[in-house]
């Protein structure tokens, strides 16, 4: 369905509000992992594995949209400050998989208190229906986009 002309898109800020929320969003949890040492780049890293189970860094790369040289970086950091260790994989060589260290795994169990009042923080101006409707609207356009990470974690079944 088109909602958009090029004669109205001067309108549209569908797209601006979108960007400042997602911008807003790293600045809370910026602050809040901020006592850590982490910032909310590496606060996505370390929760997608201990949440999701993913190990490797070409998966985490499909999660978070980076290039392997950002990852990477993201991942020497992460690794710097004793949070995760990188180790070959024994049914492939050439594969390197991510263990988290005792100390990230400290850190991960605090994550998901730690990322609820950061996103409380967000959305405390919500209602409970309208984070609920929130949520289905970002799903329901990602899902139609085909979004894999999406359709993966969250399911289409769910519109």
């Amino acid at each position: 369905m088109k909602h958009f002309t090029s004669y109205d898109f001067h309108k549209c800020h569908l797209g601006l509000l979108l960007g400042r929320a997602a911008l807003l969003k790293d600045r809370i949890i910026d602050t809040h992992m901020e006592p850590h040492g982490i910032t909310a780049a590496q606060f996505k890293v370390l929760i997608i594995m201990a949440q999701f189970g993913v190990n490797t860094p070409a998966e985490l790369c499909r999660h978070l949209s980076l290039d392997s040289g950002s990852m990477t970086r993201m991942l020497d950091r992460l690794e710097q400050k004793g949070f995760l260790a990188r180790q070959r994989s024994e049914a492939d060589r050439r594969q390197v998989q991510l263990v988290l260290t005792e100390q990230g795994q400290q850190l991960t169990d605090q994550l998901p208190q730690i990322g609820a009042e950061a996103m409380n923080e967000l959305a405390g101006a919500l209602t409970p229906d309208e984070l609920k409707i929130l949520e289905q609207i970002l799903k329901k356009i990602l899902v139609a986009a085909g979004d894999p990470i999406t359709l993966q974690r969250v399911g289409s079944n769910e519109q």
